[in-house]
């Protein structure tokens, strides 16, 4: 990134106004380096004298703080937690997440600072005070703010007693706040003074500056907040959409390989066809991978046929390729369910007799399997194999608890999919690997699970979250709010999947280097989501 030369001239204020430099937490800026024309006149004149001045004018005119008015930056004042937690969003180039399932009482929707209390709560960076409650105007102490910079660098907290021979006052640092003040001590972030920590103290706005500049006058971290990240595959699967309400789903999102369903196997072992032009021409014109979906309708004994029989298995493969190569695809998407534990040899050789086909024609095979649990459901599915002679294996990480099972409980806590992951590359290559994250939940009767409950899209489980009478709390454990209401005078129960727990998978999946993400369904989702995705993407693929 480019070191700023403040002995150069900056820009002049009538263009600081028009970018928006009024309001601290709610101007965004232009998100412009400086120009090339700059001077020694300070942005705000009550920072004229500030020790921090340089900071503050490089981080106005990247759009990551304003003055409190338009003409005012007010350096000794204190900094607030929400006002810090848009510093942060900002700073690391996040984009603000309005969660359709708010993280706390104390956090209106409509407040300027909404967007960005829920992009750092949904990567763990800030956390709240007390059960429900962020305190959004209360001040950020010097130590709560080391922990902020340590979890935002992504560092790890350094657990030792040197503090006591560095700070005087190293006694009054919390307990919990030790490890992160030696970390931050150690990175040159933060300093203090006279050989005191002042840790109870709390952050001025100058203060703020200083730390925040210093992150990116590091060049190397600097480098890695600018750098665009490679997400790797996100593969959505269409269900129940026209091709244009599709085509706008996967717009809003950072999918860049779609999955629609046409084609089916039929009875007579013919393919039905369902490809739509729109679609196709939408893809090449946007630069999107097309993987059309060969189901079997989870019909067990159609899939028999085909799959026991070497000729069956050859005519489905030559009727796909000829497909792929009638309409320029990049790739088959095989979803083969209710498969016959007996045709475990048979879906392996259809599997390498159809990916050998298609590499001929410069496209891939993907295939989508259920978590190795050693059931009859995923009996048929030789994983090592399947993973050896495919291109790509979409892991369905999804159906914890499913659709009639007597036990309520979540589609997809964070331990039962963490564990599948582990399960599914240990038997296939990590660049293989693509893991699939459920947009959708499950309502569940508490009385009679099985026979009461059914499947919402996020939209709808947000609105069981928000009316009357409903509770909800944070399950640390799952990483999941579980919302708890009664209708029709019957306990009921949601676990929730939203754009905090989402977060909290995606994060976990980039750590284990796989091929990528995928999303079943595109539409079932809430509009939140994709920042929520797209942030958690980005901030893994930081190294600092």
């Amino acid at each position: 990134m480019k070191i700023i030369d403040v002995n150069r001239t900056y820009r002049p204020m009538w263009k600081i106004v028009l970018c928006g430099a009024i309001v601290l937490g709610s101007m965004m800026g232009c998100g412009s380096t400086l120009s090339a024309e700059t001077s020694l006149k300070p942005v705000f004149q009550d920072a004229r004298t500030s020790y921090a001045r340089e900071a503050i004018d490089r981080l106005v005119y990247k759009g990551i703080v304003a003055g409190t008015t338009q003409h005012t930056f007010e350096p000794k004042k204190a900094v607030t937690r929400a006002e810090f937690a848009s510093f942060a969003v900002r700073l690391l180039g996040l984009k603000p997440v309005s969660n359709n399932i708010s993280p706390y009482m104390d956090t209106p929707v409509k407040a300027w600072y909404y967007g960005n209390v829920g992009a750092m709560t949904n990567l763990s960076i800030l956390e709240g005070k007390g059960q429900n409650m962020f305190k959004p105007n209360a001040s950020i102490t010097r130590e709560e703010a080391a922990a902020l910079l340590v979890r935002m660098l992504k560092q790890r907290p350094v657990e030792n007693n040197l503090l006591f021979y560095t700070y005087k006052d190293a006694a009054d640092i919390s307990d919990w706040a030790r490890p992160y003040v030696q970390k931050v001590h150690q990175l040159g972030l933060m300093r203090g003074s006279s050989e005191l920590f002042r840790p109870g103290d709390q952050v001025t706005r100058e203060e703020a500056a200083v730390m925040l500049d210093s992150v990116l006058q590091n060049p190397s971290w600097a480098a890695q907040i600018k750098r665009k990240p490679d997400v790797g595959i996100q593969l959505g699967w269409q269900y129940n959409s026209s091709a244009a309400a599709f085509i706008n789903q996967v717009e809003q999102s950072p999918v860049n390989t779609v999955v629609p369903r046409w084609f089916f196997l039929n009875k007579d072992m013919s393919v039905s066809n369902h490809a739509n032009s729109t679609l196709i021409s939408w893809a090449a014109a946007s630069g999107r991978q097309l993987w059309p979906m060969l189901g079997n309708r989870s019909n067990a004994a159609v899939t028999h046929q085909m799959l026991s029989s070497s000729v069956n298995r050859e005519a489905v493969v030559r009727e796909i390729s000829a497909l792929v190569k009638k309409y320029k695809l990049g790739g088959i998407n095989v979803d083969f369910e209710n498969v016959d534990p007996a045709d475990r040899e048979g879906f392996t050789s259809f599997v390498t007799s159809l990916t050998a086909s298609l590499h001929t024609l410069g496209a891939v095979v993907s295939v989508d399997v259920s978590p190795n649990l050693g059931s009859d459901w995923t009996a048929a599915f030789d994983y090592v194999k399947l993973g050896a002679v495919s291109d790509y294996m979409v892991l369905m990480n999804y159906e914890e608890h499913w659709n009639g099972d007597p036990k309520a409980g979540s589609v997809a806590s964070l331990p039962w999919v963490e564990s599948a992951l582990a399960k599914m590359v240990s038997e296939v290559d990590r660049a293989k690997t693509i893991m699939a994250l459920p947009l959708y939940t499950r309502d569940w009767s508490a009385v009679n699970p099985a026979g009461a409950s059914w499947d919402i899209t996020l939209g709808e489980q947000g609105v069981r979250a928000a009316a009357s009478g409903s509770f909800k709390h944070w399950d640390t454990r799952l990483n999941q709010y579980i919302i708890n209401y009664i209708s029709n005078q019957t306990a009921r129960a949601i676990w929730a999947e939203d754009s905090r727990s989402l977060s909290a998978k995606v994060l976990m999946s980039r750590k284990q280097n796989i091929a990528g993400l995928a999303y079943w369904y595109m539409g079932g989702e809430t509009s939140d989501v994709w920042n929520a995705i797209t942030n958690a993407l980005q901030f893994e693929s930081y190294t600092f």
